[in-house]
């Protein structure tokens, strides 16, 4: 008789997925997957003249493969699931909740890219956004670099205050909601771009020289959060997956000629050992858009957790 799959609910992945270890297992992902032992196919869409969109992406890692597929209508909430399976016998093991799953994993991975790229000696870090993912995102940063303070500007003063509130009680550092997003951003070391934006919400020339950025709010090719000017400066551009970037990351595929994609590299290089940043002026960007594999990973330690807590 075919096991139950477990139910993992929103509430169960928060708890059993700290932002650290979501980290170490995106890290080894991103190994295996520079060697060929782990598959990610990218996000493909379905897209109804209602304006509601279907999202699905797949990936395999080891004993695990799965699916997510996540729902979407403007002015609606999304709803988001993922399907984990067992590799050997494509038994369904666990469905989840796939919101904070997501969350956790998109600030994992900005947070292994950040402790690649960014300088050692960061300070200040920058937020724009203080929505769906922004949260994350600052937790994952402190995971991987000690800042002293945090600078956060959305465009609702009464949502950046209550961000900023929310983040000095949870992770314990100074946190400013900014009055302005260029206050926000100039002499911050690390500026992280989680928002909604079709449009750059940021100039290039707030942006310091060896600063680091982190832009993961649009994965769309007509939508971008940060400008072409800021992507010609960069000296070291770093994506989550080259395939996936071209068919769906606007912020690159708006700003660089078809030649310039061969300044592009994968985060899997970095993790392997590929040369990063090369000076303490340069700057660098990441271009995250979510991976399926990280899903897959992250899923996978979830459930493991959960069997080893039993019954609730």
């Amino acid at each position: 008789m075919t096991a139950k799959p477990l139910y993992l609910t929103e509430s169960d992945v928060r708890r059993l997925l700290p932002m650290s270890e979501c980290i170490a297992l995106v890290r080894a992902a991103f190994a295996r997957l520079a060697r060929g032992e782990a598959i990610n196919h990218p996000r493909r869409r379905l897209i109804l003249p209602t304006r509601s969109a279907l999202h699905y992406m797949a990936g395999a890692d080891g004993a695990y493969y799965g699916i997510k597929a996540y729902s979407t209508n403007p002015g609606h909430e999304p709803h988001f699931r993922f399907l984990l399976y067992r590799a050997a016998d494509a038994a369904l093991l666990a469905i989840f909740e796939a919101n904070w799953l997501g969350q956790i994993r998109t600030g994992a991975a900005s947070g292994l890219a950040t402790d690649l790229m960014a300088r050692p000696d960061v300070r200040t870090l920058a937020v724009i956004g203080s929505g769906f993912q922004a949260r994350a995102q600052v937790e994952a940063m402190l995971a991987v670099r000690r800042f002293q303070r945090v600078r956060v500007w959305s465009r609702s003063a009464e949502k950046r205050e209550a961000f900023a509130s929310d983040c000095a009680r949870s992770f314990s550092v100074a946190v400013e909601a900014a009055t302005a997003a260029e206050d926000a951003v100039r002499g911050a070391d690390v500026l992280v771009t989680a928002t909604s934006a079709g449009q750059p919400v940021v100039a290039s020339e707030w942006v310091a020289n060896g600063a680091h950025v982190n832009a993961m709010g649009s994965n769309q090719a007509k939508r971008r959060e940060i400008p072409s000017e800021l992507v010609d400066r960069a000296a070291l551009i770093v994506v989550d997956s080259i395939e996936q970037s071209r068919i769906e990351s606007g912020d690159l595929l708006l700003a660089l000629s078809e030649d310039d994609w061969k300044r592009v590299i994968e985060l899997q290089d970095l993790v392997t050992g590929c040369p990063g940043r090369t000076g303490s002026d340069a700057l660098s960007i990441f271009k995250s858009n979510g991976l399926a594999i990280e899903d897959v990973v992250a899923a996978g330690y979830v459930y493991e957790r959960a069997l080893q807590e039993g019954p609730s």
